[in-house]
C-alpha cells in the first residue's frame, strides 16, 4: 500500500467515524420542525446531482440501464431504507440511543458477507472485535444513563433495527455489484435513486401538505444544510471505503459513532454523559481497533 492510498484510507476513515456521528444530532434537531422522508429525500437529491456533475466532468462513460438498476437498488437499500428509516425514528429515539441502535451495522454485515454465497468466515481477530464491540454496546444500552430516558420507543426502536439490518444488506451488495468505475458517478447514481424513493414516500404520507415552511427556525434549516453537505461527504467516503477496504472494516463507524453522538448530546444538548457510559465507550473503541488492525 502506497502512502498516498494509506493517508486516503485514514481520511475516508476519519470522515465516516466523526462526521457521521455528528449528523445524529444534526438530524434529530433537523427532523424536530421538517418531516423526515422529507429532509432526507431533498438531501440525497440535491447531493447526489452534484455528485453525477463531479462524475461526468471527470469523463466518466455513460451509464447503462444496468449500472442504473443496480446503483437504484442500492440506493432503495441503503439511503431510502437505511437513512430514511434512521431519520424517520430520530423523531422518537433520542440521538445518542440511534446511534447505538446503528451500532448493530457491523453485526449484520459480518453475517451477511459470512453467509452470501462464496462468502468467507471473518478471520479471528476480526470476530473478536466485533464480540468486543458489540459487548461494549450492549452494556452501554442502558436507558437509565442515557440521556435521562428510562423507556425505550419500541417502534423508533425497532425501526432502527430494520433500517441497520437494510443499510448492512446494501453495504454487502455494494461491494460486489457492478457499478458504475467513476466512483463520483456511482455514489450520485445511488443517493439520487435513494432521493427519489424517500421523496415518494414523503409524499404519499402526506409530508408535502403539513409542513409549514414559515415555522421552520433557521437552527432546524442550518442541521438540514449540514447533514446535507457534511454527511453526503462521508457517505461517499463510506462508499470508497466498501471497495478499498472491506464491509466490515467499513461499517465499523457504526462502533464510533455512538461516543461521538454521545459526546455531542452532552455538550450540545444537554444529554447525559457518565462513567458508565465513557467506560463502555472506551470498550467499543478497543473493538474497533482489533477490527481494523491487520
Amino acid at each position: 500500500m502506497t502512502h498516498a492510498s494509506r493517508v486516503s484510507l485514514v481520511a475516508a476513515f476519519a470522515a465516516v467515524y466523526v462526521i457521521w456521528g455528528s449528523t445524529y444530532l444534526a438530524i434529530r434537531w433537523g427532523v424536530a420542525e421538517i418531516p423526515p422522508f422529507l429532509m432526507a429525500g431533498g438531501r440525497f437529491l440535491g447531493a447526489g446531482l452534484v455528485f453525477v456533475a463531479l462524475g461526468v466532468r471527470g469523463g466518466a462513460a455513460r451509464p447503462t440501464a444496468r449500472d442504473w438498476l443496480t446503483t437504484g437498488l442500492i440506493g432503495l437499500l441503503m439511503a431510502a431504507g437505511g437513512n430514511g428509516g434512521v431519520s424517520w425514528a430520530l423523531q422518537r429515539v433520542p440521538s445518542g440511543i440511534g446511534a447505538l441502535l446503528v451500532s448493530m451495522v457491523p453485526f449484520w454485515v459480518a453475517l451477511i458477507d459470512w453467509l452470501r454465497p462464496r462468502g468467507g468466515r471473518p478471520p479471528g481477530h476480526v470476530i473478536l472485535g466485533l464480540t468486543l464491540g458489540f459487548a461494549g454496546i450492549a452494556l452501554l444500552v442502558n436507558p437509565t444513563d442515557i440521556a435521562g430516558a428510562r423507556t425505550l420507543d419500541v417502534v423508533g426502536a425497532g425501526t432502527i433495527v430494520v433500517a441497520s439490518l437494510l443499510w448492512a444488506t446494501g453495504s454487502v451488495y455494494s461491494r460486489y455489484a457492478s457499478q458504475p468505475a467513476s466512483h463520483w458517478l456511482s455514489a450520485g447514481m445511488q443517493m439520487l435513486g435513494g432521493g427519489i424513493v424517500l421523496m415518494a414516500l414523503s409524499a404519499a404520507s402526506g409530508e408535502f401538505s403539513t409542513v409549514d415552511w414559515s415555522t421552520v427556525s433557521p437552527a432546524a434549516f442550518g442541521a438540514w444544510i449540514y447533514v446535507a453537505a457534511f454527511g453526503s461527504v462521508a457517505y461517499g467516503c463510506y462508499l470508497w471505503l466498501l471497495k478499498a477496504s472491506t464491509p466490515t472494516k467499513a461499517a465499523t463507524y457504526a462502533y464510533v459513532n455512538p461516543v461521538i453522538a454521545l459526546v455531542l448530546g452532552y455538550l450540545l444538548a444537554g444529554e447525559t454523559l457518565t462513567l458508565w457510559s465513557m467506560g463502555c465507550s472506551a470498550v467499543v473503541v478497543a473493538g474497533v481497533l482489533l477490527v481494523v488492525s491487520r
